[in-house]
């Protein structure tokens, strides 16, 4: 089994996506939250079962599209995979983060 961490800029995603939208539904924000974080338990047993992100060409830089958000998630080795951002799923990746520190072996 896998080990998923949350990185500190994901969980500012997350914190960022509630509050926006907590201004128009505070239940609304609490149990899309509560889906995007649920959705990436997948991946401790499917590990390779999000696709891999096109802006990057990596196959250990994938992503889970859920309800309009891309997860994206660097697989680490065969013990640990890091979520490292969640963002809206129009907004090219390119546009908010760079990724060239991460290893492609």
């Amino acid at each position: 089994m896998v080990k998923v961490v949350w990185t500190d800029s994901a969980l500012l995603d997350l914190n960022d996506i509630g509050d926006y939208i907590a201004k128009d539904s505070e239940r609304y924000a609490q149990l899309t939250i509560e889906r995007l974080f649920s959705s990436v338990d997948i991946l401790e047993e499917h590990p390779r079962s999000g696709k891999m992100v096109p802006e990057f060409e990596n196959d250990k830089i994938r992503e889970l599209v859920r309800i309009n958000f891309r997860i994206v998630y660097h697989i680490i080795d065969d013990y640990r995979i890091d979520i490292i951002s969640v963002h809206r799923c129009e907004r090219l990746i390119g546009n908010a983060y760079n990724f060239s520190d991460l290893d492609d072996d």
